[in-house]
């Protein structure tokens, strides 16, 4: 049989402190700090500097590849709310990449 864990129960085996950013990290949701970057990035800088995206070109592809997958989805008519975790989502892997090939 499996055993199912709960949020903090995993936060907690996997993290030294449960705090929310680890919780969040944990479950795979964005951290409110992501959250409010994408969203200030999005509203206040104009088109052409929100556009000039500077990842290397394999990461702008996947990140390019994970947008289209939303729009799909948001085409075919699921949940704008989970979507918008996933493109969330979606900039948050690609900062992850970004700090381990600067590592």
């Amino acid at each position: 049989t499996t055993t199912l864990h709960s949020p903090l129960q995993s936060t907690s085996m996997a993290y030294e402190k449960v705090t929310e950013d680890t919780v969040y990290t944990c479950t795979g949701h964005p951290l409110r700090s992501d959250i409010a970057n994408i969203l200030d990035w999005s509203l206040n800088k104009d088109f052409t500097a929100a556009y000039k995206l500077d990842f290397p070109p394999s990461i702008r592809i996947g990140l390019l590849i994970k947008l289209a997958d939303i729009e799909h989805r948001l085409a075919s008519g699921t949940d704008e709310k989970i979507q918008l975790s996933s493109m969330v989502a979606a900039f948050q892997s690609v900062r992850d990449l970004v700090v381990s090939e600067a590592s």
